[in-house]
């Protein structure tokens, strides 16, 4: 006998049985069809990337957690001597590797690209509640036009599909890079701390604006930059009334003359596509950490559980052409599907039990019985109705409608010999407990007529 070997997950992964499978195919069908009503279309890329195309694009703290994979053979060995031990990395997120695509085949897309992709990416990080190393993504992208209506049709998206979710007390926190950058400029920020700043107003979330303002301090910057800094992010999340705040600060800078008209006309774009006042939020501290963002941010927190942002996204006008060499405008957001996932679950809203596996349960009475229970079993599926055939030696019927009951399988066929020979079946109800003889031909009819489907 071999030696036994330890059954581990490695940290921060999960495994999903059936029942929790279920639960997630049905959020997904959701996000999907959500997508597709918006004209997005579907698109999936390689788990391994170039390093070289990942690197760079996310910020020096994000680029920490990215997952390498060393070269192999004499290809390692040779690094081993440059120190250069990697060239291909797992992808960290769903968004440079759209933008290799977009690069790669810019003749073979049409414009606005509306695109769509559910896929898994790994980081590096410190596995906690809501943090995994390997998770599920969903993005959804246009790409080609500036319209600041792209920004607000991505975040009407995302608005959809937490409605028909269900998740209570979201809201969505929107800002502008450009904002950010007058900010800047109006504190007298320099263009070589303006991300500096931007890490440390962004963790206001986490430490609060207190912690802010003595991070700052701690970090150098001057008490006339904090004091300036306080007077313009302090103010109300109400989007006119903080628009009107923060107007006098920076309606003489070009990136603050740019944001204010941007901003006026995303929040009139949402109005218009139906997305309650209630929803959205004009917050002047959020930054998102991601060095590639250009214009409108967005990210969505939940009331209870905190558990971090569950959708989060932005423009990003100048990544693509990082590897095209020409400006292509983009805006798009993440889906977080791993922490609604968990929200959904601490609020119960996936009611009492999962989809059943099937069904209807084909009983096998004895073994010269299993060849029509097998034909029975096709029958239903060939009529797109799910069915399961017991698989074990014939059992008492009893222990049959067991395993379907344990499975939440509604309905059981039951075809003895003596059924067989007057050309019927006996279909069982098992949350009723009824039953009925049915006509072998008419089984796929009355199965339809009870929900079988």
């Amino acid at each position: 006998m071999p030696p036994k070997i330890t059954a581990h997950r490695a940290p921060g992964t999960r495994d999903f049985l059936p029942d929790e499978m279920a639960l997630r195919r049905k959020v997904r069908r959701v996000i999907e069809e959500a997508f597709e009503r918006y004209g997005f279309q579907p698109l999936e890329t390689p788990a391994v990337e170039r390093l070289d195309v990942l690197t760079g694009k996310y910020g020096e703290e994000a680029d920490r957690l990215i997952f390498r994979i060393l070269k192999r053979g004499d290809e390692l060995e040779a690094g081993k001597a440059s120190g250069e031990l990697a060239d291909l990395a797992l992808r960290y997120d769903l968004t440079v590797p759209l933008a290799r695509v977009v690069a790669m085949h810019r003749g073979e897309l049409t414009y606005p690209f509306k695109r769509y992709q559910i896929q898994p990416v790994w980081r590096a990080e410190r596995p906690q509640k809501g943090r995994y190393r390997e998770f599920v993504q969903c993005d959804a992208d246009i790409v080609g036009t500036a319209s600041v209506t792209a920004d607000a049709e991505i975040i009407a998206l995302t608005h959809d599909i937490l409605q028909r979710l269900g998740i209570p007390g979201f809201r969505i926190f929107i800002n502008h890079r450009k904002l950010l950058q007058a900010v800047a400029q109006a504190a007298y920020v320099g263009d070589d701390r303006f991300l500096e700043m931007c890490l440390i107003i962004d963790k206001a979330d986490k430490i609060g604006l207190a912690g802010v303002w003595q991070e700052l301090e701690a970090k150098g910057f001057s008490g006339r930059q904090i004091d300036l800094l306080k007077g313009m992010l302090s103010a109300r999340e109400e989007p006119s009334a903080a628009l009107k705040h923060i107007a006098p600060y920076i309606d003489e800078t070009d990136p603050g003359r740019v944001a204010l008209e941007e901003m006026t006309r995303l929040f009139s774009d949402l109005e218009a596509l139906g997305v309650p006042a209630e929803r959205i939020a004009l917050r002047l501290y959020l930054a998102r950490g991601l060095d590639y963002y250009t214009g409108p941010i967005f990210e969505t927190l939940v009331e209870e559980p905190r558990i971090g942002s569950v959708t989060g996204g932005g423009r990003y006008d100048t990544l693509i052409g990082m590897f095209s060499g020409e400006s292509i405008p983009a805006t798009g957001t993440t889906i977080g599907i791993e922490r609604l996932f968990d929200v959904m679950r601490e609020l119960q809203l996936f009611g009492e039990s999962a989809e059943a596996s099937a069904r209807v349960l084909v009983t096998v009475f004895s073994e010269e019985s299993r060849g029509a229970s097998l034909q029975i079993a096709t029958e239903l599926r060939r009529a797109g109705i799910s069915a399961e055939v017991y698989l074990e030696a014939p059992k008492k019927l009893g222990k049959q409608f067991a395993y379907a009951d344990k499975k939440r399988i509604p309905f059981v066929v039951v075809a003895g010999p003596d059924e067989i020979a007057r050309g019927e079946v006996t279909l069982k109800t098992l949350a009723t407990g009824s039953q009925a003889a049915v006509p072998r031909d008419r089984l796929i009819d009355e199965v339809r007529l009870l929900g079988g489907r």
